[in-house]
């Protein structure tokens, strides 16, 4: 054993550790070294381990975006995935935790227009794409690994030789890519596109006017927004049953200007007679037909709606369901176009609402104006407004649906918490086909190329991995969404380029034949259609099989107040800063001890203050041992000692340490996290600090040198199992203090990493020491018995750390055994502990368990001073209850008062009673002393 320093500093140990973990290649995985459990009986199990090879386990990061920088829900999901990886390393697995980085098409691109935007005041079109692009790998190289370094402090245990970039293989200034993610991409997107799932079509999308591209739905976040509803009289062409106007509601009439018909519910008597014929749109001239149809709700509004096919989906239905035209009147860039008119050609979309409303307003054609609360769509990325928009794009028909809902539904693939599974059903239940096609730069460009046809008609169109070849070929300038890259992660990672699938899959020591599928999944509940669905059906589609075997949902991390952390509000701390404050390893404990399985989280830096505060505990745990050191022990083994040599202490800690693993096994296999945590820290903080080294320093301190060894002995033993058990959640100090009490060796293998994880106590060792539930009784007796102790120390205010005499009158449980007098003595704080016949004289008196304990008050209390106080407190007791009684006698409180009301005045009345009568008795105890 070494020494080690005073105070724990984790800025001392954490960087120095993860270098050392880097440089020998501790987090690599090989998968010459594994084997595929998922796909082996259990009699080729028995054959790989007898061979050497070990299980596979892989997981996966969720990529993170490259503009992204860490926050607490990144370290929330990255510390589970850490902790899984590194347990399952510690139970002899071969760990793969890959990682890699998204493209964030939208976002990337966003930022750097507006850096081009605001330092040299130029569009991206003044530039051009090349020149574009240019710029953004170079904003790449600079940032876009920020997240991952800051992952580093963390302390993720990924296998950073197999960083995937999804954009890998487009960078034309890097040598060859050593997985080609690019080309996984277009080999997608063709063979889709050859089984007819693939197909471009003129729909209703999706807009974002500040990034001028399409978006699918799950990037539309709706919020809730605070608008109006406009009534709006729309003159009839010739007067029907004298019916001068209709009036319609909408919530956007900037939209009025495209209006190609007024739609009423086909049963809506109101309306019958009005169906065929015509109103005169108002500021156009144009006459637009009434229709039916049955799409309209006749509870909304009016029950007569307007009818906008360019600007609304539902619109788009009605109009293709008669033939109505079209009118584009917001542009792609959010402005008016020329068919709005000339009045309002030009104008923003927000702008020309207010002079529609203006206008209408002046031509007495607005009936009311109403607050109303509505749902809108809004950018996920830009955090505008969407605008519904007709366009020419590229759409999938999702491929192996069935395959995708199956998996999950027969727990196959399994969710955690499993409410998901309803939502996930859900939706697919409801799939829309997927606008796969951005109008953006950077991203995978569609792999379809189009040139005139030579004969004439329809132009020759060409779709594959790589260009055509011949002269005149222009590739579609759009680019695929970024999740189109994404949900091929798990398998696209593994192997180098589709063209070596078969190879791969036929090498069974090849990546992807070792560790696909993936074992475990860690992502946020909000991209279960974005990404794990879609996953679901691209391991079915390509690999014909499940992408993942579990999937955990972390909750949202929130502010102590139970608010969405955000840097508007405030509330987000820097993961960085509290890293550098208190340690990764105490930002990992306190946030995990606070994360139960599926909830949201409520985030406090005082949980994080306790992860320090317990590294501090657990580093002085250490430094008492090897205070000991030079006394000798006998190592983290039991073999040289008897039940003879243990006291009941002794074989309390190591059955509450052993049963400390049987329920970590089960809480592992449940994904119960934040209770691992708890019961992690009731392991160590109450049972091994509070009680058994407490207890255990009647031997270091005592005579007795065989005493002392089987105490050392034990404490290493535990020692030894609390380290290697707390180390997925705290990987630093674990570290530290494993080569600091000599149980680690030089290199890869003496790392607390590849330790053995602790496995339940055979029954033979478990007979051969003595464990039994007997012991474990009267450990239970004997913190009864101190509590009682110290409860008779604060009820005459007597300071805890103060040393006074203690008599015991024993019970029958009491043990003939001197090691447990020495013992409870130290736990009460006793100088001395006696074992006496009698009742001492002049003293507060217990009964315990263990039998009836004594204090003598002389010289200890004054007794005059604290009778006085006692007696004002009884005073104020009997008035309490007086006005309890008083209440409780009246009938009329007795017929008004809840039941629940009564019953808690009538125990508060019981309570107050008993309190008084100990006060009195305490009392009487000075009258004696």
């Amino acid at each position: 054993m070494s020494e080690i320093p005073k105070a724990y500093d984790p800025s001392q140990v954490e960087d120095r550790w993860y270098a050392a973990w880097l440089k020998q290649d501790a987090f690599r995985a090989d998968p010459a070294r594994a084997f595929n459990g998922a796909r082996s009986s259990d009699a080729e199990k028995a054959r790989h381990r007898a061979a050497g090879r070990r299980e596979a386990y892989s997981i996966v990061i969720p990529p993170p975006n490259i503009t992204g920088i860490l926050h607490m829900g990144h370290v929330l999901n990255n510390t589970i995935q850490d902790l899984l990886a590194r347990r399952k390393r510690m139970q002899g697995f071969e760990v793969l935790w890959l990682p890699g980085t998204d493209h964030a098409g939208i976002a990337t691109q966003t930022v750097v227009e507006r850096q081009l935007r605001k330092e040299e005041r130029k569009t991206r079109h003044e530039i051009g794409r090349e020149e574009l692009l240019r710029r953004i790998w170079t904003w790449k190289d600079r940032h876009g690994d920020i997240i991952l370094q800051q992952l580093k402090k963390l302390g993720c245990s990924c296998d950073w030789s197999r960083t995937v970039f999804t954009m890998d293989g487009l960078d034309l200034r890097a040598p060859v890519a050593r997985i080609n993610y690019s080309r996984w991409v277009a080999h997608v997107f063709t063979e889709l596109h050859r089984q007819g799932l693939i197909y471009r079509g003129r729909r209703m999308v999706n807009w974002c006017v500040v990034a001028r591209s399409a978006l699918s739905d799950e990037e539309v976040i709706m919020k809730e927004t605070r608008g109006h509803l406009w009534h709006l009289r729309y003159p009839l062409a010739e007067s029907a049953n004298g019916v001068p106007h209709l009036v319609v509601a909408t919530t956007r009439p900037e939209t009025m200007l495209g209006d190609t018909a007024v739609a009423v519910h086909p049963e809506d008597a109101r309306y019958r007679a009005l169906v065929g014929k015509k109103v005169k749109l108002p500021l156009t001239g144009r006459e637009i037909p009434i229709v039916a149809d049955a799409a309209v709700d006749p509870e909304f509004g009016t029950g007569c709606v307007k009818v906008t096919p360019a600007h609304d989906s539902t619109d788009f239905a009605i109009g293709g369901r008669h033939g109505m035209e079209q009118i584009q009147v917001i542009g792609f860039d959010g402005a008016m176009t020329a068919a709005a008119g000339e009045d309002y050609a030009g104008l923003d979309r927000d702008e020309c609402r207010e002079k529609v409303v203006a206008d209408l307003q002046e031509l007495g054609l607005i009936e009311k104006i109403e607050d109303y609360v509505h749902h809108v769509g809004y950018s996920e990325r830009a955090d505008v407004p969407v605008e519904p928009m007709v366009s020419d794009q590229w759409f999938l028909r999702y491929p192996a649906v069935k395959e995708a809902l199956d998996q999950v539904l027969s727990r196959r693939i399994a969710f955690r918490p499993e409410h998901w599974i309803k939502v996930y059903e859900h939706w697919i239940a409801n799939l829309q086909d997927w606008c796969l096609s951005r109008q953006l730069w950077w991203g995978h460009r569609i792999p379809v190329w189009t040139r005139p046809s030579q004969r004439g008609g329809n132009p020759e169109v060409y779709v594959g991995v790589t260009p055509p070849s011949g002269e005149g070929w222009d590739q579609d300038p759009d680019v695929l969404d970024t999740w189109f890259s994404s949900w091929l992660w798990p398998f696209a990672t593994m192997v180098d380029a589709p063209e070596n699938l078969a190879a791969a899959r036929k090498d069974p020591c090849s990546t992807l034949a070792v560790f696909y599928p993936t074992s475990d999944l860690v992502t946020a509940p909000e991209i279960l259609f974005l990404w794990v669905a879609r996953m679901a059906m691209a391991g079915n589609a390509f690999m014909e099989d499940l992408p993942f075997h579990n999937v955990y949902f972390t909750g949202t991390v929130r502010d102590k107040q139970g608010r969405k952390m955000s840097k508007s509000l405030g509330n987000s701390p820097d993961p960085l800063d509290l890293i550098a404050k208190h340690g990764a390893d105490a930002l990992r404990f306190g946030l995990m001890r606070c994360a139960p399985l599926g909830l949201d989280v409520r985030f406090d830096e005082q949980q994080v203050v306790l992860g320090r505060n317990f590294c501090n505990k657990l580093w002085n745990a250490a430094r008492l041992r090897l205070s000991q050191a030079a006394e000798g022990g006998a190592g983290p083994t039991l073999a040289g000692v008897s039940a003879a040599d243990l006291a009941s202490d002794d074989r309390a800690i190591l059955m509450r340490t052993d049963q400390a693993v049987r329920d970590l096994g089960a809480l592992y296999d449940s994904y119960e996290f934040n209770q691992i945590a708890a019961r992690l820290y009731e392991l160590f903080w109450t049972d091994y600090c509070d009680w058994y080294l407490e207890a255990s320093k009647a031997a270091l301190y005592g005579t007795d040198p065989a005493r002392k060894r089987a105490t050392l002995a034990v404490m290493d033993h535990v020692l030894h199992i609390i380290l290697r058990l707390l180390h997925p959640y705290t990987p630093f100090i674990t570290e530290e203090l494993w080569h600091g009490l000599g149980f680690g060796g030089e290199g890869r293998e003496g790392s607390i990493q590849f330790a053995p994880w602790p496995a339940p106590m055979a029954a033979g060792e478990r007979a051969r020491l003595g464990l039994d539930e007997d012991v474990l009784r009267f450990a239970e007796l004997k913190r009864e018995t101190v509590s009682a102790g110290r409860h008779l120390k604060a009820a005459y205010r007597i300071p805890s750390g103060k040393r006074v005499r203690y008599g015991l009158m024993p019970s029958a449980d009491w043990p003939d055994d001197p090691r447990e007098l020495a013992a409870l003595q130290v736990l009460l704080g006793a100088e001395p502990l006696e074992l006496v016949a009698q009742p001492l004289p002049k003293s507060a008196a217990a009964v315990t368990p263990l039998g009836k304990l004594f204090l003598p008050l002389e010289g200890l209390v004054d007794a005059a001073a604290e009778a006085k106080r006692l007696t004002t407190q009884i005073a104020k007791l009997e008035k309490e209850l007086h006005g309890l009684k008083v209440r409780l006698a009246d009938e009329g409180f007795r017929a008004r008062a809840p039941a629940e009301t009564v019953a808690a005045h009538e125990a508060r009345g019981r309570e107050i009673a008993t309190s008084i009568a100990a006060i009195r008795e305490q009392i009487a105890t000075l009258g004696a002393s």
